[in-house]
């Protein structure tokens, strides 16, 4: 034991020499040839060709960590942990159930049902009270501000995405990659899709000439088989957009393999067959 410390205390690389070699260490490692070849040769040698990064950066990153003191609690803290899983599971509850909350209904031509309150995405099921609101909480996979967030934001990004005026099921989805596409799409905008007010008012042109014409037929030609659109009026401008981008994309030809229900409202407001004809 006496050997080694006096080895220790006569070798170049302890004492008063430590602190200088550790300097010049770090800046071989960063760049070999900063540093007087003699010392290269000797560090080279040191390594052996085994890899290694600058120190420094990794040094300071956990001092850093260290003096956030909540990010330093949320690792040991057992409360803290506890309160971090409930937080992702109100993100997989919104997900999956924010639909039964959404309000589908904007012009308001319907009671709201007694049953619209859905526990699992009541805070308070959760335990979470108004201290919590302001702390930071890492969000996982959900895609609406930085990596963490406070609590009363995550709150607020969840219900503008999945309790407004969009219904989005799609959890039950069994590929990860596909309910992802979905998440990739929603979240970051929070469900606010940026039209201009003229592509929306064509939007709701191409809406309202579905449903006139479904009315139509379902007045005029009463148990009559006519392929109903019926509840599908999305897709008239569905489509539309869809062939307008493949068209702006260099699309030549389009073939579709349309089903019975909507053919005859694709054929009247997708493909322009005149009505006149349709009825005759």
């Amino acid at each position: 034991m006496g050997v080694m410390q006096e080895l220790q205390g006569t070798s170049t690389l302890f004492g008063s020499n430590a602190p200088f070699i550790e300097e010049l260490y770090e800046r071989y490692l960063a760049d070999p040839d900063s540093v007087d070849k003699e010392w290269r040769a000797y560090f080279d040698e040191l390594r052996g060709g085994a890899p290694d990064v600058p120190h420094g950066p990794v040094v300071e990153s956990f001092v850093e960590l260290a003096r956030n003191r909540r990010v330093a609690g949320a690792m040991v803290d057992a409360t803290t942990m506890h309160k971090q899983v409930l937080v992702l599971r109100l993100i997989s509850k919104y997900r999956t159930l924010g639909m039964l909350a959404a309000d589908l209904d904007p012009l308001k031509m319907e009671a709201r049902a007694r049953n619209d309150y859905v526990a699992d995405l009541d805070l308070a099921t959760y335990g979470f009270t108004d201290a919590d609101m302001d702390t930071d909480f890492d969000v996982g996979s959900f895609k609406a501000g930085g990596q963490r967030m406070r609590l009363r934001d995550i709150v607020l990004a969840l219900q503008e995405t999945y309790t407004r005026t969009l219904g989005a099921e799609y959890m039950y989805i069994t590929d990860t990659a596909t309910k992802r596409f979905f998440q990739d799409r929603l979240e970051p905008i929070r469900s606010r899709a940026g039209y201009s007010a003229d592509e929306r008012k064509h939007i709701l042109e191409r809406l309202t000439a579905a449903e006139t014409l479904e009315r139509y037929l379902h007045t005029k030609y009463v148990g009559q088989k006519r392929f109903s659109g019926e509840g599908g009026d999305a897709m008239i401008p569905m489509l539309d957009k869809l062939i307008a981008n493949a068209g702006s994309a260099g699309v030549g030809e389009i073939v579709m393999g349309m089903a019975h229900r909507g053919r005859l409202n694709v054929l009247v407001n997708i493909l322009g067959k005149m009505p006149a004809n349709l009825f005759s």
